[in-house]
C-alpha cells in the first residue's frame, strides 16, 4: 500500500511538473510589442489591445514575414499606450517593439531591423485654413497637436514649439477640425490613415518637415546573430518584391 501511494505521489509530481513547464513561455521566442498606428499597425477590432491574429497592418504583414523566413519565433501583442510599450523593449530582454523611428538620441538603445517603411513629417491643417509655412521655425505662433511620446512631438518638443499633446493621435484631427489646435504634427500616410477612420477628409499638407524611416527595434541584449538573421530575411523580401507587395495591399 505505501509502495503504491509512493508511486501515486511520483507520478503527480511528474504531471505537475510538466504542466508547470508547458505554461512557461519559450526560451527562444521574442515577446514583440506594437500599438495602433495605421495603416503599419492596427488591431483588427479597433481596440487597444489585441493578440497574434487580432494584428494587420503593414509592418505587421512584413514582420512576420520576416520571422517566418528567419526561422525565428516570437509572440505578437498590440498593447496601449506607447510609452508604456516602448519601455518594455528598452528594459526587458528578449522584447521588442514596432514600428519605431530609428533617430540619433534612440540610436544606441537598441538594435534595429529595417527599414520596414517610411514615415515622413508633416503639418496638416484644414482645407480651407489659410497658414502658409516656410519652415518649421514659423510655425512658433500656432497650436500644434501632435501625438504624447511619439518621436514627432519629443522632436518638437526639443525645439520649443510645445506641441498640445493627445493619447490617441486620431484625435488630433477632430481637435483640427474644431480649432481646438491649428496643426497636426503627425507622420505620412499615418496621419491621413487615421484621419479618414474617424471621417475627417480634405487635410493639406502645409509643411513637410522631416524624412524618416520605420524600424523594428530589440532590446539589446537579443543575440546578434538573431538580429542578422532578421535583417537579413527582410532585405530579401524587399529584394523580392515581397515588402512592396504589402505595402499595395493597405495603400
Amino acid at each position: 500500500m505505501f509502495k503504491q501511494l509512493l508511486l501515486a505521489l511520483a507520478s503527480t509530481s511528474v504531471l505537475l511538473a510538466g504542466s508547470a513547464h508547458a505554461e512557461e513561455p519559450s526560451d527562444t521566442a521574442l515577446v514583440l510589442l506594437t500599438e495602433n498606428f495605421p495603416p503599419y499597425n492596427m488591431a483588427k477590432n479597433g481596440k487597444n489591445f489585441a493578440k497574434e491574429e487580432n494584428i494587420e497592418g503593414i509592418a505587421v504583414d512584413i514582420v512576420r514575414e520576416t520571422f517566418k523566413r528567419a526561422g525565428i519565433s516570437y509572440n505578437l501583442t498590440l498593447r496601449f499606450p506607447w510609452e508604456r510599450i516602448y519601455k518594455l523593449a528598452l528594459e526587458k530582454p528578449g522584447y521588442g517593439v514596432f514600428v519605431m523611428a530609428r533617430l540619433p538620441d534612440r540610436e544606441a538603445l537598441f538594435k534595429w531591423v529595417g527599414p520596414i517603411g517610411p514615415d515622413d513629417w508633416v503639418l496638416l491643417a484644414k482645407a480651407d485654413s489659410k497658414i502658409q509655412l516656410a519652415d518649421l521655425e514659423h510655425a512658433r505662433r500656432y497650436k500644434i497637436g501632435a501625438y504624447k511620446g511619439d518621436a514627432i512631438a519629443e522632436t518638437l518638443e526639443k525645439q520649443g514649439l510645445n506641441p498640445i499633446v493627445a493619447l490617441r493621435d486620431q484625435d488630433n484631427a477632430q481637435k483640427l477640425l474644431e480649432g481646438q489646435i491649428d496643426l497636426w504634427a503627425t507622420g505620412d500616410p499615418a496621419g491621413r490613415y487615421l484621419a479618414r477612420q474617424v471621417g475627417v477628409t480634405g487635410l493639406k499638407t502645409v509643411l513637410r518637415f522631416n524624412s524618416a524611416q520605420l524600424y523594428l527595434a530589440l532590446n539589446k541584449e537579443v543575440p546578434d546573430e538573431v538580429v542578422g538573421k532578421l535583417q537579413k530575411a527582410l532585405d530579401e523580401l524587399r529584394e523580392q518584391g515581397v515588402v512592396s507587395d504589402i505595402m499595395g495591399r493597405y495603400l
